[in-house]
Order: structure tokens, then sequence, then C-alpha cells
């Protein structure tokens, strides 16, 4: 078994970006459904989780 991540050398835990990815893809495809372009709406939600996902990864423990 793998051990849970351990808080770096500042005592904070590392963040992950993967549940604004599945969320805002989710999300995008359900919107995008209601306005007729589930796909575009699928895109659009997995660009904003990318970026989300960045975002968290750029702002992270230091």
């Amino acid at each position: 078994m793998t051990e849970p991540s351990s808080p770096d050398k500042n005592g904070r835990s590392p963040m992950g970006g993967g549940a604004p990815i599945a969320l805002l893809t989710l999300a995008g495809a359900v919107i995008g459904g209601l306005l007729g372009q589930p796909s575009i709406g699928l895109l659009v939600g997995l660009g904003l989780g990318a970026l989300v996902a960045i975002l968290i990864w750029r702002m992270g423990p230091r």
C-alpha cells in the first residue's frame, strides 16, 4: 500500500486539482446539454477545470 502524502517542510499538505477538473467537466456537459450544445459545454468545462487545477498547482505550498 502507499502512504498518504506527508506535509511539506512548511507543515502544509499538498493540494490536488482533480476535483475541479471532474466537477467542472460534468457541470459543463450538463449546462451545455440544457443549452443544446453538450459537446461544447463539456469542452468548456474541461478547459475551465484544467485552468483551475493549474492555478491550484501554481498557488500550492511553497
